[in-house]
Order: structure tokens, then C-alpha cells, then sequence
């Protein structure tokens, strides 16, 4: 080692790049999830928390309730926020608190406050919409058809994340206040919840399932602190998860720049092996020696890289604290970090031994022949060895598989990545016969670089690897990236209504209409009727009783929007059964959508019961319709026929699109007019959703950077392992009167065949794994932007071409009288 490490540098980098991977995202993931169980009870608000839409608990359900422990009330909602003059508003997540609101974690306003909380006749609101609003505290706000004093800006709110996404600012007022705002009235859409805080010392998971037991058919949601933040929960384990594995092909692909680097290091140590051999060492000794060698280095990358990589949740928190879901719980995480050492050590295994079986059987004679017999003779059969690396290569599948979350998803990802490695192997092998079967051009340099594809010792093999590796990175970060940014893009009608608006009184129907017609004559009003319910059976089965609910059958968690109409949405068709009649006055019937009754089993003629404000009735299916999600209009997955609803107390919703300079003018109207009307501005929302994927599309392309810097190694390796050979025919050629031009021009010649080849493969092969990450695991639309994709793709060529060309000119440098006396 004292001898220099020059060649095994390439390893160290390419293990070091791999495990910072692994460690880094593993260490992130495992930091918010522990933050999300650590403050469980401040995020959830309780130890326990029962939910219900539209209601207030009755005083049976409540005293239900304050017999498992102390209760706090509160309600949400969304509200319209606005000055007192109406010139500006902003669509606010309302939340109405009770004097024992926090019963966990502590609720802060910033300093200057003139409360330490909201108290009679005043409100708590977030920056953001003391900004938009351009009021701050002692500044008055209408909120329904109250009006408040600003106490303060909220500093924390412990239970913020666990109310999953928001399409505005809180703002909060106790529950006095929210009875003055005049907002919660029978039809309008609110949620109560009750959190309960259990005596010290009460197992939970009783509790938990007492209330699921005896409130399950009141339609209400019951969690505890374990899973306060479900979907947050989800979203992080599954995007880590698929972060993990992008990262493990990092590794992946770093385990073959391992390989190369290997070989490369190994070749230069020809004439030490050969000396030790004439000493007397055996096979085995020499095996030993550089197997040590190579540990000790690759130990130390791992190290460095796990160390690294353990603090990227601190410097994420400092990048970008303010955008994560929960404050993460800062820390050494062993279990990934021991997970990325054990990947680590097992690439270094898989993909340096057979290089050190084939240092072994380097002979003596090769001192005195130099490069005549480098190739002469191959690996032996050696069956220990063989089964070693397919040891090892097992482990690294079984470590992936077993410690996903998702196993089957983790091994159908790790068969893509050998599939695309052998592909790759066998189209560099397919590529060299290829070559070797063609006709001689006439053209010298033509004819000298496809000698190179195929003459003995070239290195296509590893080149078509680096290089389709490389560009199906390119290719593939670039599909997911403008996937995400094509989002909003493509899934926004030309027409897309310009406002939604919620909780319209049905007794205010009419005027509103007429106030929308005044307001904004060019615009194109829907309004439709709505309230809140939940499944509670299907086919006289209860939904509480069952197993397991299929993935698809989301119809039946929660509570559900429903709506009642005499002719079909314009936004569905109906695809099995027959509508009903616009006069049609019989039996509760009902139109589902056709993607859920499929997931489970159901068809025209079949039953459903529906839980509405506490009060049950069943209805039958009369048929199922295929529902386009993308117009951006109101879409029920369930309609009933006109008779069964119309009595329930509910609202109306609504949608108005209009010109951009009617917009103002509208939204004060109906402020003014509807204090009670909820207007969201639908660009708010694309914002919002635009935000969200923006963080995605970070997330994914630092991951996948390391991955595409894995992909160059490789490049860079492969062309080091092939330079003892290049400087050979560099110095032959020089000797017949071949310029550095001529040499440089055949070599360019072949990586641009090359790269022509591969680009091809790697725009199927990105084009279809940014498919599967895009519809499969991050459950979005296909909307790829090929135009960028295509010219990620030539950049990505462009640039592995330079580097091809790069890496040649140690080889052109080569002077033919020191060259001939080493090689």
C-alpha cells in the first residue's frame, strides 16, 4: 500500500458515493418517522382521537368519551378570511379550540402578541395570511359574519401535522368565537374532534378499540398517538422507500466502477504478482494479500460515506428545515446506517473478487512476456469463488427485500436492475461479434475503430455498460422531473373554473345565483348540492367487521362527498346498468364509480348502507360510471337519484369560470354578500400542489445526482481498465505514422457508435423505469415533457463522450520508446 493506491481510488470514491446514498436517505426517513412517533401526542392532539363530519358528538357519545379520560373539543373548517372592507381575502384552515386545547405540546405566539391565546372576540392567525391580508396583531379581521382582533402570529401549533394537506393559513378562535362567526350550521362541512388524553399507567390499545367498538356506527374515525400522522406517515416511508432503492442502485452502479477499478489496479500490479509468485507465494497468499488491500480501502470509503451520510438530517434541517412535514428527531439511526455498511461490504464483494480470482492466476512468465500473455489465460473454474460472489449477491437481494417496506415491490426493483446488467452485458456482447462480422471499410480510421470494438482486450463489454447505465439515469431522472413538473400543466383544462366555492346555504341558492350573475356576467356558473357520508356496509356486510379493505375500495375509509342529481355528470359516462329516470321517485338508488365497486366486487343490483349525520339507510346500486378525475370540476364518486337526500340538512357547492379581470371584483362580492361562502382561487391551489411536487422533484433528483455521479465513475473506470491496452495501440499506430488526430478521430468515431446505440436503448429503458416510478410508486399521471427528456438525453451523451475522449489522453501522451520498454 505504500507502493501508491492510485488505482484504487476509483473504488473508494464509487463506495463512497453508493453507501452516502443509502445512509443519507435511510437516516432522513428514519429521523421523521421517529419525530412523528416521539411527538405523537402532540401532533394527534391526544392519546386518542375520535372524529366525526358535519356533527357535534351527542351527550350519550360524549360522556362515552370522558370515561376513557379528559376530552378536548375541537372543530375545523374551512373559511374565508377577510379586512373588514372586503378588499382583500384568503381562503383560512379555521380551527374553533376549547380551554383545554392543547392537551399536548404547547400552542405559542410570537412575540408582541397581546394574548398568550385567542380569547373573546379575537383570533390567531398564521403569517401567511397576516401578509396577504396586510394586517397584524391589534389589526381587525372578518372571519363569517364575526369580527375579531388579531391576539398574535402562531409561532407553534403542535398538532399542525397530523392535519394533513391544507389549501390555507390557520387561523384560530375559541369556540365562542366560532359560534359568533355563524359558520357551523346543519349542511355546512366541518369536522369535530374529540381528543382524549388516557390517566398514566392505561394500556392504549384497549381504549383505542372500546371507541372503534362503540362508535364505528356513528361514522366515527377513531386513531390513537402510534399513527397520529397516517398520511404523512405513508407518504415518507413510501417515497423513502423508493429513495432507498434509487440509492441501492447507486451502489449498484458503483459496484461495477468498483469492479473496474479493481481490475485497472489489479493490471498494474502485474509485475508484482508475477515477482511474488517467482519468491514462492502461492495463489492463495497473493489472493489474501490484495484482498486485504482492497478491504482495508473499501472500509475506509464505507466509513467516510456512513459518516456522511449520517448528517444529512442535520443539514437538511438547516437547508430546509421549514418544508419537511414534522421536525425530525435529530440522532445517530443504527439501523440504517448498519444497513448501508452491510451493502457496502457485500458490493465490494460481489464485484471485486472475481478480478482477485483473476489476479491469482497471473504467471510468473508474464514478467518477462509483459502484455503477450495478459489475455492468454481467463479465470479458472473455481467453484468456492463462484458461490462466494452468488453468496454475497443474495445477501444484497435479501437485505433489500426483507427490510422494505414494500417487499414486493423492493425485489421487482432489484430484477429490473439485474435484468438492465445483464441486457446491458449481452448487448456489449452482441455489439463485439456484431463488429467483427461487419465489412472492412475502406476509410482507415473507420476501419481502426471498428478493430476497436472487437479486437482482443477491448473493453465494449464495460464501455456499453458505463455508458447504458449512465444515459438510462439521464434519461430516467429526466421523465420523472418533468413528469412532476407537467403535473399541473397537463391535468389544467383550457377553461378551468377560476373559483370553487363552498358551504352556499341551499336556503341562499337563488341569490347567490342571481349575485353571481351580477358579479361576473361572463362567467360560467355550476352549482351542485353536497353534503358528507360514510359506507358503512356493502351487501349487508359492515365495513368495521371486515378482515382487510382492498387497496382500490378507498370508498369505504372515512367519509365520503355525496351529492343527488337528476341527469348524468358531465364529466362521467356510464359504463354498466342504466341511469334512472329525471322524474324517477322510488327506492334509494345510487351511480358509483366504476374503478371502486370493481375493487370490491360489486354490480348493478347490489346494496350499499351509507351512514348520514348519524342516521343509517340503505340504497342499491343502479349503476357504475367511468369518471374523468382531470376537469377540474366537481366529481362524485357517489350520486343518488333525486328523493333520498333533499330532506338532510346540506349545502351547496359551486363553480364559476370568468375572465382574469372579473376575478377581484367576484370574490369581494361574494364576501360581502356570503361571509359564510368559502371562495378558493383555483391557481391557490395549483400553487400549492406545484410547491408540493417541487420538494418531490428536489427529493428525487438528489438522490438520483448521486446515482448519475455513480454512472460517470463507472465511466471512468472502464476507461482506466482498458488504458494499458489504448496506450499498447496508441504507441503501435505512432510507429506506423499515425498523428494524435488520426488516433483521437477513430477513437471519437467509436464512442459516437457507441453512444448512437446506447441512446437509443437508454430512452426505452429510462422512458419505461420513469413510467413505473411516475404511475406506480408516486401514483401520479403520465405527462412527460419529451422534448427535455430527448435533450437531457443528447446532453448526457455529449457529456459521456467527452469523457470517453478525456480519458484517451493519457494514452495518446505516451511516448512509443518508454512505452515499448513497460508494456
Amino acid at each position: 500500500m505504500r507502493g501508491g493506491l492510485a488505482g484504487l481510488r476509483l473504488l473508494a470514491v464509487c463506495l463512497f458515493l453508493g453507501v452516502l446514498a443509502l445512509a443519507g436517505v435511510g437516516s432522513l426517513s428514519a429521523s421523521i418517522v421517529r419525530g412523528l412517533s416521539d411527538q405523537g401526542q402532540a401532533i394527534l392532539g391526544g392519546d386518542v382521537q375520535a372524529d366525526v363530519a358535519q356533527r357535534e358528538a351527542t351527550p350519550g357519545e360524549l360522556a362515552l368519551l370522558r370515561r376513557e379520560g379528559a376530552v378536548s373539543h375541537v372543530t375545523r373548517m374551512r373559511a374565508m378570511a377577510a379586512r373588514p372592507d372586503g378588499s382583500e381575502t384568503m381562503l383560512v384552515d379555521l380551527k374553533g379550540i376549547d380551554a383545554a386545547y392543547p392537551l399536548y405540546g404547547d400552542f405559542r405566539l410570537a412575540p408582541g402578541a397581546i394574548a398568550p391565546r385567542p380569547g373573546a372576540g379575537q383570533v390567531a392567525i398564521g403569517p401567511e395570511l397576516g401578509e396577504r391580508l396586510r394586517v397584524g396583531v391589534g389589526d381587525p379581521v372578518r372571519i363569517g359574519n364575526a369580527l375579531f382582533t388579531v391576539a398574535g402570529i402562531i409561532a407553534e401549533e403542535p398538532d399542525r401535522p397530523g392535519q394533513g394537506f391544507t389549501l390555507g393559513p390557520p387561523a384560530i378562535v375559541d369556540r365562542a368565537g366560532l359560534a359568533a362567526t355563524g359558520l357551523v350550521q346543519p349542511g355546512s362541512l366541518y369536522t369535530s374532534l374529540y381528543r382524549i388524553r388516557i390517566a398514566p399507567g392505561t394500556e392504549l390499545e384497549p381504549v383505542t378499540k372500546r371507541l372503534e367498538t362503540r362508535l364505528a356506527d356513528a361514522g366515527f374515525d377513531v386513531d390513537d398517538r402510534t399513527n397520529s400522522a397516517p398520511g404523512t406517515r405513508r407518504f415518507i416511508e413510501r417515497v423513502g422507500q423508493f429513495l432507498t432503492l434509487v440509492g441501492l442502485t447507486a451502489l449498484v452502479v458503483a459496484g461495477i466502477g468498483v469492479g473496474n477499478g479493481v481490475s485497472s489496479w489489479l493490471d498494474m500490479k502485474r509485475g508484482g504478482i508475477a515477482t511474488l509468485k517467482l519468491l514462492g507465494a502461492t495463489g492463495g497468499t497473493i489472493f489474501r494479500i490484495y484482498l486485504i488491500e482492497i478491504g482495508l480501502v473499501a472500509g475506509g470509503a464505507i466509513a467516510a460515506g456512513l459518516a456522511a451520510g449520517a448528517l444529512v438530517p442535520w443539514v437538511v434541517v438547516q437547508v430546509a428545515g421549514d418544508a419537511l412535514p414534522v421536525p425530525p428527531a435529530l440522532g445517530l439511526h443504527p439501523l440504517p446506517l448498519a444497513a448501508s455498511a452491510a451493502y457496502g461490504i457485500l458490493i465490494a464483494l460481489v464485484f471485486a473478487l472475481l478480478p482477485l480470482a483473476r489476479a491469482r492466476e497471473v504467471p510468473a512468465a508474464s514478467l518477462f512476456r509483459g502484455a503477450v500473455a495478459s489475455s492468454a489465460r481467463g479465470l479458472r473454474a473455481n467453484a468456492g469463488m463462484l458461490l462466494a460472489v452468488a453468496l454475497a449477491a443474495a445477501g444484497i437481494a435479501a437485505l433489500a427485500i426483507f427490510t422494505a417496506r414494500e417487499p414486493l415491490f423492493a425485489a421487482g426493483f432489484i430484477a429490473a436492475a439485474l435484468g438492465l446488467l445483464l441486457m446491458l452485458s449481452l448487448l456489449g456482447g452482441a455489439i463485439r461479434a456484431l463488429a467483427a462480422r461487419l465489412p472492412r471499410p475502406k476509410s482507415p480510421l473507420l476501419r481502426l475503430a471498428l478493430a476497436n470494438v472487437h479486437r482482443p482486450g477491448a473493453q465494449t463489454g464495460r464501455l456499453v455498460v458505463a455508458l447504458g447505465l449512465g444515459l438510462t439515469l439521464f434519461t430516467t431522472l429526466a421523465v420523472i422531473e418533468t413528469n412532476l413538473a407537467g403535473q399541473i400543466r397537463t391535468t389544467i383544462p383550457q377553461r378551468a373554473p377560476s373559483f370553487f366555492l363552498l358551504d352556499i346555504p341551499v336556503g341562499e341558492i337563488d341569490r347567490f345565483r342571481s349575485l353571481a350573475k351580477q358579479a361576473a356576467p361572463e362567467g360560467d356558473l355550476v352549482t351542485v348540492p353536497s353534503l358528507r357520508g360514510s359506507v358503512v356496509a356493502v351487501n349487508g356486510q359492515r365495513v368495521a367487521d371486515m378482515e382487510s379493505i382492498p387497496d382500490g375500495a378507498w370508498m369505504l375509509r372515512g367519509d365520503r362527498g355525496l351529492t343527488y342529481a337528476a341527469t348524468p355528470p358531465g364529466s362521467s359516462r356510464v359504463v354498466e346498468g342504466e341511469w334512472w329516470p329525471a322524474d324517477y321517485a322510488g327506492p334509494p338508488l345510487v351511480s358509483v364509480d366504476v374503478e371502486g365497486a370493481r375493487a370490491l366486487g360489486l354490480k348493478p343490483g347490489d346494496g350499499l348502507t351509507f351512514s348520514i349525520l348519524g342516521r343509517e339507510f340503505d340504497a342499491r346500486i343502479a349503476n357504475l360510471r367511468e369518471i374523468n378525475w382531470d376537469t377540474m370540476g366537481f366529481n362524485f364518486a357517489i350520486v343518488f337519484a333525486p328523493g333520498a337526500l333533499e330532506s338532510a340538512p346540506h349545502s351547496f357547492m359551486a363553480t364559476i369560470a370568468m375572465p382574469a379581470d372579473e376575478e377581484r371584483g367576484f370574490a369581494r362580492a361574494v364576501s360581502n354578500a356570503f361571509p359564510a361562502v368559502s371562495a378558493i382561487r383555483v391557481k391557490e391551489i395549483v400553487q400549492t400542489v406545484s410547491d408540493m411536487l417541487g420538494q418531490l422533484t428536489v427529493a428525487v433528483r438528489s438522490a438520483a445526482s448521486v446515482a448519475i455521479l455513480a454512472g460517470i465513475a463507472v465511466l471512468v473506470g472502464a476507461l482506466a481498465a482498458s488504458r494499458r491496452a489504448r496506450i499498447y495501440d496508441s504507441v503501435i499506430l505512432k510507429l506506423l505514422g499515425a498523428t494524435r488526430a488520426r488516433i483521437l478521430g477513430a477513437q471519437a468515431i467509436e464512442f459516437v457508435g457507441l453512444a448512437l446505440v446506447l441512446a437509443a436503448v437508454a430512452f426505452a429503458l429510462g422512458a419505461a423505469a420513469g413510467w413505473y416510478v411516475v404511475v406506480q410508486v408516486l401514483e401520479l399521471e403520465w405527462a412527460p415533457d419529451w422534448p427535455i427528456v430527448l435533450a437531457t438525453l443528447a446532453a448526457g451523451a455529449a457529456v459521456t463522450l467527452v469523457l470517453g475522449l478525456l480519458g484517451t489522453l493519457p494514452a495518446l501522451a505516451a511516448k512509443p520508446a518508454q512505452a515499448l520498454r513497460t508494456l
